[in-house]
């Protein structure tokens, strides 16, 4: 009997941006020249070419073209890279091409020619309708022109579009950001994905210290409130943490990290995990574009490891932890190792759990990261 592929997610990491955010800590760099994206483009393809071997007993379902903004890449660049992925990894039929896209880095031109070559789900940062709230995030772009970008996008023929939303962002009321949420459901994206603002270090944003000023903690739960009543309502189904889909529409992607299955990332900053076995890159672009080895040390993940990875990613989930699976797995009842710890949590009614499965509520989502520290520090 032949043995059944496994399948196989592929990430491109798109370091480049035309400015960089006040939040973001993402591998970006911004005002690169076309001579550096060529060179990275040819970068990429020279390491997609020689990791290929890796993916031999695999069949890529998902490509994924995050960033900075990969919608800065020319049509030339997305080619040159596609065609080297399909040239040297075996793609399933009903693969899933998705690029990131910041409004006002594409036109309807450019949308054609990405969706033309295969690129069948597009995810555009939008983040706000209100021009205010934007600029104090330091975006490129208007609300218009993000209308614009899916408008265009819709023309191109895409029929798999996910819009990014931010709350907790300064100058943000929970009336703007109700606001926010009449215009991305008037557009009527198959996705949408949600994020609390996280001031990381070594941001502008941690920079300003106490003068960045944020909506409070109170306003910022009455604004998760609000969001998952008004996406709910719309026909949204929350299927993890931060993302909401019509049905069928899930990032299949991002269902790889999420279940730990097998993905390989490509360029600075880019992580993999195959068969248990991380690595990763570092943020040397300048040595990625020298042709140098940026490999950081690959880790071995041990069973206690990956048991406790796995509930921590699954539990992200709606569905959450799937017991029989978790056996199939680990070889052990997840009740055996976990249902200890979790009780309390089940009984506060943050969490709820069943013979086949235990998930959060949307009460324990809110406090999710507290219950997992918990959860998998006694487990």
């Amino acid at each position: 009997m032949m043995k059944k592929s496994k399948p196989l997610g592929l990430y491109l990491h798109v370091p480049f941006c035309r400015r960089k955010c006040l939040y973001c800590d993402f591998c970006s760099f911004a005002d690169r020249d076309a001579a550096t994206m060529d060179a990275y483009v040819a970068c990429l393809c020279k390491e997609l070419t020689g990791r290929a071997p890796q993916a031999a007993e695999h069949i890529v379902d998902t490509v994924y073209f995050g960033g900075g903004t990969p919608t800065l890449l020319s049509p030339t660049h997305f080619t040159r890279l596609l065609d080297t992925v399909r040239a040297h990894y075996r793609l399933s039929d009903d693969v899933e091409i998705t690029v990131e896209c910041n409004p006002a880095t594409a036109d309807e031109d450019k949308l054609g020619v990405l969706h033309d070559m295969g690129v069948n789900r597009l995810s555009i940062g939008a983040q706000s309708a209100r021009d205010a709230e934007l600029a104090a995030l330091g975006r490129i772009h208007t609300w218009e022109q993000t209308k614009e970008t899916y408008q265009a996008a819709r023309r191109a023929g895409f029929d798999n579009v996910s819009l990014d939303v931010m709350f907790g962002i300064p100058h943000q009321t929970l009336d703007s950001f109700s606001h926010t949420l009449d215009e991305i459901l008037a557009l009527s994206p198959e996705h949408i994905s949600a994020y609390s603002l996280i001031v990381e270090p070594d941001t502008p944003f941690f920079e300003a210290g106490d003068d960045l000023i944020l909506p409070d903690e109170d306003t910022v739960c009455e604004m998760t409130d609000l969001l998952l009543s008004r996406l709910g309502s719309a026909g949204y189904t929350r299927y993890e943490i931060s993302n909401f889909a019509r049905e069928g529409r899930a990032s299949r992607h991002n269902l790889h990290y999420w279940n730990m299955d097998d993905y390989l990332g490509f360029g600075p900053a880019a992580h993999s995990l195959m068969d248990k076995i991380r690595t990763g890159h570092s943020r040397d672009l300048a040595a990625y574009l020298a042709g140098e080895d940026i490999t950081e040390p690959e880790e071995t993940l041990d069973a206690d490891t990956a048991r406790d990875e796995y509930v921590m990613l699954r539990l992200r989930l709606a569905d959450g932890v799937n017991k029989a699976d978790f056996f199939a797995r680990f070889g052990q009842e997840f009740d055996a190792v976990y249902g200890e710890v979790a009780s309390p949590f089940v009984a506060a009614g943050l969490l709820i759990d069943s013979p086949e499965r235990i998930a959060f509520t949307d009460r324990g989502f809110a406090v999710s990261n507290a219950v997992l520290a918990e959860m998998l520090f006694l487990g």
